[in-house]
């Protein structure tokens, strides 16, 4: 099984957002993961492939993008979990612990989740990407207590380190009342 890499552009106008998304499909052979209007009235494009595809994809959309470009994420050894959580295709039984960070950036929470998920042996069940949220996003993730605090000690490190962090909370034992709402 390949491993994962993923590309994102974040841009503050949602015309030059469409334009730079169809430039790097152009440019390369990748595969568009997620594209969307986020708020508050941005363009994030997320993308995925071989490396030097991402990469020639990426340099295209920057430039295509210049001036516009809020932030932007390389990837080339992502964890399995992330796209599943961005898609939301994650399926999950356990229940033991659960963890959120909350981020004031897309790619914050995006990153914190493949740290979080490279520290500690637990699934990323959902990475909410700012819609609806006010530009806000966060990831969400399970196991067992000590792999849940010690993802999320990480995620939140990075998080915190780059003035990003919102709010984070480890739930133990959580009441299986809340488990439709969370997974």
């Amino acid at each position: 099984m390949s491993i994962p890499v993923l590309g994102v552009l974040e841009f503050n106008s949602i015309a030059v957002g469409i334009k730079a998304m169809d430039d790097m499909v152009k440019a390369a052979p990748v595969k568009i993961v997620e594209a969307k209007t986020i708020c508050p009235g941005k363009f994030v494009v997320l993308i995925t492939g071989e490396v030097a595809a991402v990469d020639a994809s990426l340099s295209a959309g920057k430039d295509t993008g210049e001036g516009w470009l809020v932030d932007e994420l390389f990837i080339p050894r992502l964890h399995k979990y992330i796209i599943p959580a961005i898609v939301g295709a994650v399926e999950c039984n356990i229940w033991d612990a659960v963890g959120v960070i909350e981020a004031f950036s897309v790619i914050a929470s995006i990153e914190a989740g493949d740290i979080a998920a490279k520290t500690a042996d637990v699934i990323i069940t959902e990475i909410r990407l700012a819609t609806g949220l006010g530009g806000k996003s966060y990831v969400k993730m399970v196991g067992n207590v000590y792999e849940v605090e010690a993802a999320m000690s990480a995620g939140v490190s990075y998080v915190r380190n780059k003035g990003l962090l919102c709010k984070d909370i480890v739930l133990p034992k959580p009441h299986p009342d809340i488990k439709p709402f969370f997974l």
